[in-house]
């Protein structure tokens, strides 16, 4: 585990159901879902399951409520985020956390061949990040007390044998 590791290994730990939506449905059953699944995204597909866009909180704030669209009139198509940013299986933890830092997005869709497989949020990365920089010090702890060991067992013998030298 560690900022390196291939996305895909955040996807197959996350086990989580991927909610989508149609660019057809409308903002108020999207935003009503993603009330009862606690959750802050929704990926957009297109009938042949190509991701078209993505509908966030923030969406909902500045597209809709701020420009005063009626939620149960105004469609996906209106009002989401077309053309994601999304990132392949193959990147690195790193390479998601430095997309996600520098365009200043939350959430990042996970594609292998234009398909969805994943959904990738900033709170998955830095849990990742945190379990990595955890196995880290850990294992840095583990080394640390193998060199204690071998240090007094030097001193051990270092004292045996001064001792030994003045007992002679």
């Amino acid at each position: 585990m560690s900022l390196r590791s291939a996305l895909r290994t955040i996807a197959e730990h996350k086990r989580d159901e991927i909610h989508t939506a149609s660019p057809e449905d409308l903002v108020f059953d999207v935003v009503d879902k993603m009330k009862k699944l606690k959750i802050g995204a929704m990926v957009i597909l297109n009938t042949d399951g190509a991701v078209a866009g993505i509908f966030t909180e923030r969406d909902l704030l500045t597209r809709v409520v701020a420009e005063g669209l009626d939620v149960k009139t105004t469609k996906m198509s209106e009002v989401m985020t077309p053309d994601p940013q999304c990132v392949e299986a193959w990147m690195t933890v790193e390479e998601a956390m430095r997309k996600v830092t520098e365009q200043r997005i939350r959430h990042l869709p996970l594609t292998t061949g234009g398909k969805l497989e994943a959904l990738i949020s900033s709170g998955d990365l830095t849990a990742w990040a945190l379990q990595a920089r955890e196995a880290e010090v850990e294992g840095l702890s583990q080394k640390l007390k193998k060199h204690k060991a071998v240090i007094a067992l030097i001193i051990g013998f270092a004292l045996l044998i001064i001792i030994g030298i003045a007992t002679n």
